[in-house]
């Protein structure tokens, strides 16, 4: 064993005098795992929060839209038939967005309408599959052959309206007649609702058939978008820029990253804020181990002497209170980072915390990311590593006949 080691650990022994510096010691090894629980826990909060709101968004949004720079457009079926026959593209679809009014018996409100087309043979609205959407869009005898529209659970409740009750669309983009300006109309028969979990699409969006859209909006055989999915959500900037072979001007793209740039931005400022934040506690504890090692300086100071006296160099004994101080950082930063990997495990399978209604999430979501993790036990240990270089600095420049003489 080398001789720094040896002394390290022999001086991490506190005899019984030295009972306060060995308090100031057990203080700063809890120091250090009470900050890296709490940071391995708080970042692996965050990320699942993160992870769950790209998980809603992508429910009801595209991975890519394929735009116009002039607005809607038409003849694009053989845009459609190039996109799908794409091997990393899971399907295509087209899309019209519109602003209406919506009006039941009660009440009415504004809506964002999305015309699709669910004969495309892909869902565009999390839990409805391809067949589902035909039937719940299209005409049926039993609703008075109304088309269907699906609305978002909040929008339902603000109009009061539930499955089966009947609605009417206005659209500002009606026909003039000698009475002036007069909105386009059709009546809908709400056959579905959903709920995405996110207020600003729950509580203005609504899903009609495409064809029944250009209707309303009178654009004929014209979209707004065309929606595109992928296999990896993370891979859509490659699969963006593979695309522009067979879309180019007057077209454009935009994909879910670029969309939601704000709302992930903002996300990630967080969760930077945090890991900022809680790692002061790390810093605190850093400080409690510069503490004790300053103090074990002044109590060793004819140990010191002697190892000098004895051929021990400035460098060797730099490096017993760097080890010294290490191995108080090391175990604090393990003892942390499983307490923090454990609870995190145990958050996941229990669901014991219940969060008020306000929040998006019934539980706590989390999700452990092991770089996240690495990064918090390299930082703490970075951290007590520079916490230990003043007091070993001071160490190693004792002079052993000072010490000796006053020691």
């Amino acid at each position: 064993m080398p001789l720094e080691f040896f002394i390290a650990g022999q001086y991490l022994k506190a005899k019984r005098k030295e009972g306060f510096i060995s308090l100031i010691t057990f203080l700063s090894v809890a120091g250090v795992t009470v900050g890296v629980m709490a940071l391995v826990v708080v970042i692996a909060v965050m990320s699942g929060a993160e992870t769950d709101f790209r998980k809603r968004i992508l429910g009801l949004e595209p991975h890519i839209l394929v735009m116009n720079y002039s607005g809607k457009f038409d003849k694009y079926s053989h845009i459609l038939t190039d996109l799908n026959q794409r091997e990393n593209i899971k399907g295509a679809s087209p899309i019209l967005f519109a602003q209406a009014m919506i009006r039941s018996s009660h009440s009415f409100s504004g809506v964002m309408i999305r015309g699709i087309d669910p004969e495309k043979g892909f869902s565009l609205i999390r839990g409805f599959g391809p067949e589902q959407l035909k039937k719940v869009l299209g005409k049926d005898k039993k609703n008075g052959n109304f088309p269907g529209i699906i609305l978002g659970r909040e929008l339902a409740n603000s109009v009061g309206v539930i499955t089966g009750d009947k609605v009417i669309l206005m659209s500002p983009n009606g026909f003039i007649s000698p009475m002036g300006h007069i909105p386009s109309m059709k009546r809908f028969v709400v056959t579905d609702t959903f709920d995405s979990g996110m207020s600003e699409y729950d509580s203005a969006l609504a899903y009609i058939h495409l064809k029944e859209a250009q209707r309303l909006t009178g654009v004929k055989n014209k979209i707004s978008a065309i929606g595109i999915w992928i296999d990896d959500v993370f891979d859509v900037k490659p699969v963006k820029d593979s695309l522009s072979d067979i879309l180019s001007y007057p077209f454009y793209l935009r994909d879910w990253m670029d969309i939601n740039k704000s709302f992930f931005a903002a996300l990630k400022l967080e969760k930077t804020a945090m890991f900022i934040i809680l790692t002061l506690i790390i810093l605190v504890a850093a400080f409690n181990i510069a503490s004790a090692l300053i103090m074990m300086v002044m109590e060793k100071t004819k140990d010191i002497a002697v190892l000098k006296a004895m051929g021990a160099t400035n460098k060797t004994i730099r490096r017993i209170f760097i080890l010294k101080g290490m191995i108080i950082g090391l175990f604090g930063t393990l003892i942390g980072t499983i307490s923090g990997v454990v609870i995190c495990f145990i958050l996941k399978r229990y669901d014991f915390i219940q969060l008020p209604d306000a929040y998006l999430f019934s539980t706590l979501p989390v999700q452990l990311e092991y770089l996240d993790v690495l990064v918090i036990a390299v930082s703490a240990i970075i951290i007590c590593f520079f916490s230990t270089l003043y007091p070993s600095y001071k160490a190693s420049k004792m002079d052993p006949v000072e010490a000796l003489r006053y020691g």
